[in-house]
């Protein structure tokens, strides 16, 4: 493929793309409401999802601090250690990490779900029933994404600051209420309010491309693996993008 026919997939794809998304914003708030299978997709996205961000965030929490120990140790500014790394973790290292991580699974998970009830004509079935399957499957999917990854990112957080109190009470002897005073100390509204507003496009960005690759799979059982490979470095690299342009504005409205 030619770098020309490339790049012209590539803008037919977004384009297609925004077509599939502001098809969900007509379907969204059109009746009937699927609160039912919301529920389901909450607890599948959501709640099958707190192990693994529990796990991402302590792992961040520890790396962190023992990585940054020493430096700060050089300047004699160990003391320093539970402000930055609460400011770091809050602010971009924690929802970024924890929605790579969310994306590897929920995006991948979506679109081989959508994909193989695509080629198996599940989708089309419904359609001939009667059913609405953009409602009934990608409308409650993105829906529970958008809603799930922000909380799943809060509690991603607090465990990483509890991974990083742990190595700070084992090198500096620092107790849990000394710790936290800091933190607290130091965090302020403009460092929360930012970092969870982005993770409601964050999951919104995720579950949107898993949705579009799965529910526009072709080529049969081979392009259900193509969706889900796909809707993970698609979704990535749409992360980064809106992180960007994240801490751009934020930045703009400090300066203000």
């Amino acid at each position: 493929m030619s770098s020309s026919s490339g790049f012209k997939s590539f803008f037919v794809e977004i384009g297609e793309l925004s077509l599939f998304a502001n098809r969900f914003f007509k379907e969204v708030f059109t009746r009937p409401f699927e609160g039912k299978e919301l529920m389901k997709q909450c607890y599948q996205i959501g709640n099958r999802s707190i192990l693994l961000v529990a796990v991402t965030g302590f792992i961040i929490g520890l790396v962190m601090t023992i990585q940054t120990r020493p430096t700060l140790e050089g300047f004699g500014a160990e003391s320093w250690m539970p402000s930055m790394v609460s400011l770091s973790i809050i602010r971009e290292i924690g929802p970024v990490i924890i929605a790579l991580t969310f994306a590897g699974r929920i995006a991948s998970g979506i679109g081989a779900e959508l994909g193989s009830m695509r080629v198996t004509e599940q989708i089309d079935a419904m359609e001939v029933s009667g059913t609405n399957p953009f409602k009934f499957l990608v409308v409650t999917r993105i829906v529970a994404a958008t809603l799930m990854l922000p909380l799943l990112v809060l509690l991603g957080d607090a465990i990483a600051l509890f991974g990083s109190y742990i190595v700070e009470n084992i090198k500096g002897e620092v107790s849990f209420v000394l710790y936290f005073n800091k933190v607290i100390k130091v965090l302020e509204f403009s460092d929360l309010l930012p970092a969870t507003i982005k993770t409601f496009f964050f999951g919104f960005a995720i579950a949107l491309v898993g949705c579009f690759k799965g529910y526009n799979c072709k080529k049969g059982t081979v392009g259900v693996g193509a969706a889900a490979n796909s809707a993970v470095v698609f979704s990535s690299m749409l992360l980064f993008i809106i992180d960007f342009i994240a801490v751009f504005v934020t930045d703009i409205f400090i300066d203000l």
